[in-house]
């Protein structure tokens, strides 16, 4: 409320009080006649109080923004108000200290505010870039799973923009079992009383057609000094072509189990090559991946489809007496056998690298290989990128 209104209001309110006094001693006609001229009075006095002591307050008001602005050269007026004279001199001498400081240290008072100004524009401008270049998005809910910030990039994965998830609740974007999944974690997370990142991996709804979208997020919780929790802060990303994956080499490895159960030592290719020519809801490898191969722990080539032709050049006897390193452009022999030896301990991994065809040119690539342990082997699909 402003002190304007509030000193008129308390001044009409004192003024009622000697209307009841009259009402009470005499009758209700003669306070209703001396009402009108009571209220006039009071407006006026009212006013004219509040004008006295606001008006200075509010040109005090003006000096200190501009202040703020880096003009140390204003002149700031004195008021017949003692406290607000008191407060006048009290800045005088603030602004005195920092002129003196600015002398010193031999800047130019602008250049101070200027810096400043400068340093947080350039700050913004670089948290920015880095927003918009990351592979992901970064976002925050409060202790009631209500989105308070997500950055622009959340608009590639999910369809959505800031403002269209701002301010809900996280839950309504997700399925439902994925809700509940995502709603324990929080909770579990909330009483920890611990900052620390935890990974969890989980499907959103894209927006315009509600399909799922599986992203990774690292959550990290939020407390105060007090330990009561205030939300998460998160990182996330789209690895819907990655679970893709990983789900077509479960199923290519259990594919494989069974093969070997039932024929021992048969080859690998006629089996992707049957699976490839069978009805379109079986022939989900060859639509997700163009070509595949097997190789041992030496990075030898131990078998791959006939489709490697079409994309490499290379017929399927040529590559059965080759080994990755011939394929490979920018890894050695010694780095992909060092690279083999870490997928045997993580199962799986996923790099873009290139290949180089027969003809010596060469194919950017994206690999999902998987180790197959029963069979001590490392199974390669490999999708060429679009240039």
């Amino acid at each position: 409320m402003r002190l304007r209104l509030l000193l008129m209001i308390m001044c009409f309110a004192i003024s009622l009080i000697p209307i009841a006094v009259i009402s009470g001693l005499q009758n209700i006609q003669i306070a209703s006649a001396f009402l009108g001229l009571i209220l006039a009075i009071t407006l006026v006095v009212g006013y004219v109080i509040a004008h006295f002591i606001s008006r200075p307050l509010m040109k005090l008001t003006k000096n200190i923004d501009e202040i703020s602005k880096g003009n140390l050269d204003v002149e700031l007026e004195n008021s017949e108000i003692y406290e607000i004279n008191n407060l006048t001199a009290s800045l005088d001498r603030v602004m005195a200290s920092l002129k003196l400081a600015i002398y010193k240290v031999g800047l130019k008072k602008e250049e101070v505010f200027q810096e400043v100004i400068k340093e947080k524009q350039e700050a913004e401008k670089k948290l920015e870039y880095l927003l918009k270049k990351i592979d992901g998005w970064i976002w925050e809910i409060d202790e009631n799973r209500k989105v308070r910030i997500c950055s622009e990039k959340v608009a590639e994965a999910l369809g959505y923009t800031p403002q269209q998830i701002i301010g809900k609740d996280i839950l309504g974007f997700l399925p439902a079992e994925e809700a509940q999944k995502v709603k324990d974690v929080v909770n579990h997370l909330a009483t920890q009383k611990k900052e620390t990142a935890s990974k969890m991996d989980f499907q959103w709804l894209y927006h315009s057609d509600r399909h799922p979208v599986w992203i990774r997020s690292y959550l990290i919780p939020v407390f105060d000094s007090q330990g009561t929790f205030h939300g998460l802060r998160c990182f996330s990303r789209d690895i819907t072509d990655i679970h893709t994956a990983q789900e077509q080499i479960e199923k290519l490895q259990q594919q494989i189990t069974e093969i070997d159960n039932r024929r021992q030592g048969q080859s690998l290719a006629p089996q992707i090559e049957h699976q490839s020519k069978g009805p379109p809801h079986e022939r989900g490898l060859q639509q997700e991946f163009d070509y595949m191969f097997l190789c041992d722990e030496h990075a030898n080539i131990v078998d791959c489809t006939t489709d490697i032709q079409q994309k490499l050049g290379y017929s399927k006897e040529e590559m059965l007496r080759l080994t990755i390193a011939d394929v490979a452009v920018l890894e050695t022999l010694e780095e992909i056998r060092s690279m083999l030896e870490t997928i045997k301990k993580q199962g799986f991994i996923e790099i873009k690298t290139i290949h180089r065809k027969k003809d010596g040119t060469s194919l950017l690539v994206q690999e999902h290989v998987q180790y197959l342990k029963e069979r001590n082997r490392f199974l390669c699909l490999v999708k060429a990128e679009e240039r």
